[in-house]
C-alpha cells in the first residue's frame, strides 16, 4: 500500500504523526548540541594533529580552543541560515515535504562527520555542523507549525509543546550516547558525530504515511477533499463542522492573498504587537542563559567536589531535567493556559538566577554552598522546561494567520538563533570578567521577560484565530480606537443636538 492510499482511521494517528515528525526534527537541535560535550578533547586532539601534519605547526592552547570554538558555534549559524529558508521551502513543499527534504542537509553532514577523521580534515567537521545545523534550523521552524496546524483547538497547545519534549528528549539522548562506555571513547567520536542520521532516516522511512496539514491543504493548496480526508485521519472519526468551518473562515479572510514576506510584517501595523511578542520571547529564550548554564554545570560539579569520572553521569540530570519538566508543561498547558507557564517560568529563573548567584559568592566561606549552587543549576533548568521551553514555540502558530505564518517564524527563528550564537560565543568572557557574578545578566533578562509577559501578551488557550486577533487589535490601533469612540460620541452628541432643536 502506497503512504498516499493509507486511508485508515486510527485516534493514534496524530500521536504517531507527532512521534516521527519529532524523532527526526526537534529531537535533532537538542541530540546535536549535547553530543559536542564529549569529544571536547579528542577533537582538539585531532585539529593539533592536523595542523603538525599539514604544516608541521604546533598550535597554541588558545589557537585550538578557537578552531573549537568555531565548530560548535557554526552550528548556529547553520541555524540561523536554516530558519531563512524554511518559510519559502513550507510554501513551495509543505510542511510534511519540508521535514523530509530537511533530511538531505543532515544526511550529508553525517556523511562529511564519519569521513572527516579518515581523510584527516577538521574543515569536514566545520561543513558538517553547518549542515546539521541548517537541518536543525529549518525543522525548529516547520515542525511546530505542523503540529499547529494539525492538531484540534483544545489539544494546540500540548501537541505544538510536544517539539520541546523531544528538544529535550534529543538531550539527554545525546548525552546518554556521549558516555565513554558507548560513543564518547577517543576511537568512536567520528561515530558520534555521525550517529544523528539514525533518527532521520527512522523519519525518513515513517513520516510520507501520515497526512500533510490540513491547514495548508485547504488554504494553500485550496483543495478541500485532502483536508477533510486529513482531518479525518488525524481525529480518527468523521471532522466536526466547527472545525472545518474556522479553517474555511480562515481561507475565505486570507484568499486572493500571497504569503507574507518577513520584511512585510514589519510594516504592518495590524500585526505590530504579534511580531513584537515573537521577537521578545524567541529572543528571551536563548538570553536567559539556560543552554549556557549546560556548559557552566562541570565547572560547578567540580567546586562541590564531585570527581571527573563522574561528572559526566551527574550532566544526563541536567538533561533529564528539562526532559522531566517539558512534560510536566505538556500536561499543564492546556490547563494553566500560556501566558501562566511562560510568566510563572521566567519570575522561577529569576529567583534562581538570585540564588546561584548568592550561592557562587558564599561558597569558599560555606561549606554547603556548592551544594546549593548544583541545586540552582537543576532548579533553573527545570523552570525553563516548565515554560518558556515549550510555550516559545508554540506562540507564532497561534496569533498569526496562515498568510504570515511562515515569514513570523523565520523571524522568531532567526531570533533564536543570532541570541543562540551571541550567548555561546559571549558566556566564556561573561564568566570571566563577573566571576561569581555571571548569571546577573540573565536574572535581569528573565525579569523583564516576565514583566514584558504579563503586560503585553493575551492568553490565547482555547481561542480561536479571530478571537486572538481582535485582542491584538486593541494593542495595535490603541491611539486610533480611543479617537475613533470619541469621534463617534461626539457625532452622535451632534446627532442629538441637531434633533432637539428641531
Amino acid at each position: 500500500m502506497s503512504p498516499a492510499g493509507a486511508q485508515k482511521s486510527s485516534p493514534l494517528t496524530l500521536v504517531l504523526m507527532v512521534a516521527s515528525a519529532s524523532i527526526g526534527g526537534t529531537l535533532q537541535y537538542g541530540y546535536n548540541l549535547a553530543i559536542m560535550n564529549a569529544p571536547t578533547t579528542f577533537i582538539q586532539t585531532f585539529i593539533n594533529e592536523t595542523f603538525l601534519e599539514r604544516w608541521d605547526i604546533q598550535l597554541e592552547d588558545y589557537q585550538v580552543t578557537l578552531v573549537w570554538t568555531i565548530i560548535v558555534s557554526i552550528f548556529s549559524l547553520g541555524g540561523f541560515a536554516g530558519a531563512i529558508i524554511a518559510g519559502p521551502m513550507t510554501i513551495r513543499f509543505g510542511r510534511k515535504k519540508c521535514l523530509l527534504l530537511n533530511n538531505v542537509f543532515l544526511m550529508a553532514g553525517a556523511l562529511l562527520a564519519v569521513t572527516s577523521r579518515a581523510a584527516k580534515s577538521f574543515e569536514m567537521i566545520i561543513i558538517s555542523r553547518v549542515l546539521v545545523g541548517i537541518n536543525a534550523g529549518i525543522s525548529m521552524n516547520v515542525q511546530p507549525m505542523y503540529f499547529g496546524e494539525s492538531a484540534p483547538k483544545h489539544l494546540r497547545g500540548a501537541i505544538s509543546l510536544s517539539s520541546a519534549v523531544f528538544t529535550a528528549f534529543g538531550v539527554v539522548l545525546g548525552q546518554v550516547v556521549g558516555l565513554r562506555e558507548i560513543l564518547g571513547s577517543e576511537p568512536c567520536w567520528q561515530y558520534l558525530l555521525a550517529s544523528n542520521a539514525v533518527p532521520g532516516l527512522i523519519q525518513l522511512l515513517t513520516l510520507p504515511w501520515f497526512p500533510e496539514s490540513p491547514r495548508y491543504l485547504l488554504i494553500d493548496r485550496g483543495d478541500k477533499e485532502a483536508c477533510i480526508n486529513a482531518l479525518r485521519r488525524l481525529r480518527g472519526c468523521e471532522v466536526q463542522n466547527s472545525e472545518l468551518d474556522e479553517i474555511l473562515q480562515e481561507q475565505a479572510e486570507t484568499k486572493g492573498l500571497r504569503p507574507r514576506r518577513p520584511w512585510e510584517l514589519f510594516t504592518d501595523r495590524s500585526v505590530r504587537w504579534q511580531l513584537i511578542s515573537v521577537m521578545v520571547i524567541s529572543s528571551a529564550m536563548q538570553l536567559c542563559g539556560n543552554d549556557s548554564i549546560y556548559f557552566y554545570a562541570s565547572y560547578v560539579f567540580k567546586e562541590a567536589g564531585v570527581s571527573n569520572e563522574k561528572i559526566q553521569y551527574i550532566t544526563i540530570g541536567t538533561g533529564t531535567c528539562e526532559f522531566t519538566a517539558c512534560i510536566m508543561c505538556n500536561l499543564l498547558i492546556e490547563r494553566k493556559g500560556r501566558r501562566f507557564m511562560l510568566m510563572g517560568g521566567y519570575i522561577l529563573m529569576t529567583v534562581w538566577a538570585v540564588v546561584f548567584t548568592i550561592a557562587l559568592s558564599l561558597e569558599h566561606y560555606v561549606s554547603w554552598m556548592p551544594y546549593l549552587s548544583m541545586a540552582c543549576i537543576f532548579t533553573y533548568i527545570l523552570s525553563f522546561g516548565m515554560g518558556p521551553a515549550g510555550v516559545t514555540g508554540v506562540l507564532p502558530t497561534e496569533i498569526f494567520n496562515q498568510t504570515a505564518r511562515p515569514a513570523a517564524y523565520m523571524i522568531a527563528g532567526s531570533m533564536m538563533w543570532i541570541n543562540l550564537f551571541i550567548t555561546g560565543m559571549l558566556f566564556p568572557f561573561l564568566v570571566r570578567e563577573l566571576s561569581e557574578y555571571c548569571f546577573v545578566p540573565f536574572g535581569v533578562v528573565c525579569m523583564l521577560s516576565a514583566l514584558f509577559v504579563g503586560l503585553f501578551l493575551p492568553e490565547t488557550k482555547g481561542k480561536s484565530l479571530s478571537a486572538i486577533t481582535s485582542e491584538f487589535h486593541k494593542l495595535n490601533f490603541k491611539g486610533q480606537d480611543e479617537m475613533c469612540v470619541s469621534t463617534q460620541a461626539q457625532y452622535q452628541l451632534g446627532e442629538v443636538c441637531l434633533s432637539s432643536s428641531l
